[in-house]
């Protein structure tokens, strides 16, 4: 059965939504500012990965990590930031939707703390040889970078993190049940009719 779009029950206005779960509160709604300041530099220098989610023109959408070592976003000033765009499986998802559109969000974390830092802004992707070497990147020198203008940073309740257990390596899975990434890649490139090997 394809999916029209339509679910019982579905929330189809602001109005309903805000109906059902209230107004924020106004600290909330006040804790983000569009700009880089102490604590958001302190945050970044000791992350070593975050998801950045980007849409093309059409709407689609993509969530992509990137880590390195602790740091590795610099802050260029107090309203932008840079990262290295390492060379990876070419598919360039989020490198082609800021092509689109530069729109994007950013989402921090640092292993073992609950709270995570939210960036959202516009970017641009930079070959400009001078400004990626003065960033010191560790290894490699890498070709691209992106230059990100800060419009909104906040740092995000931990709920969603201590409620997973993420952090707990007591509740971590045994090797032996996670999933096999090589039998889901096989699985998956079979059914667009493809076969390795």
């Amino acid at each position: 059965m394809q999916w029209n779009g339509i679910v019982e029950g579905q929330i189809t206005d602001p109005e309903q939504l805000r109906e059902l779960v209230g107004a924020p509160h106004e600290a909330v709604v006040k804790k983000s500012i569009a700009q880089i300041d102490e604590h958001i530099r302190h945050f970044l220098s000791r992350s070593p990965l975050f998801f950045v989610s980007t849409t093309d023109k059409l709407g689609w959408c993509d969530v992509s990590p990137r880590g390195d070592e602790p740091g590795f976003v610099k802050v260029l000033d107090d309203r932008r930031l840079i990262y290295p765009e390492r060379p990876g499986n070419r598919r360039v998802d989020s490198l082609l939707n800021l092509l689109d559109n530069p729109r994007l969000g950013m989402l921090f974390i640092i292993p073992g703390m609950q709270e995570v830092l939210r960036i959202n802004g516009r970017a641009a992707i930079t070959q400009q040889t001078e400004l990626i070497a003065a960033q010191g990147f560790s290894g490699k020198t890498p070709q691209l970078a992106v230059i990100v203008e800060v419009e909104e940073c906040f740092i995000h309740c931990p709920r969603a993190l201590k409620t997973s257990g993420v952090w707990t390596y007591e509740e971590w899975l045994a090797k032996e049940e996670l999933p096999s990434v090589s039998e889901m890649f096989q699985a998956h490139l079979a059914i667009n009719g493809m076969k390795l090997g």
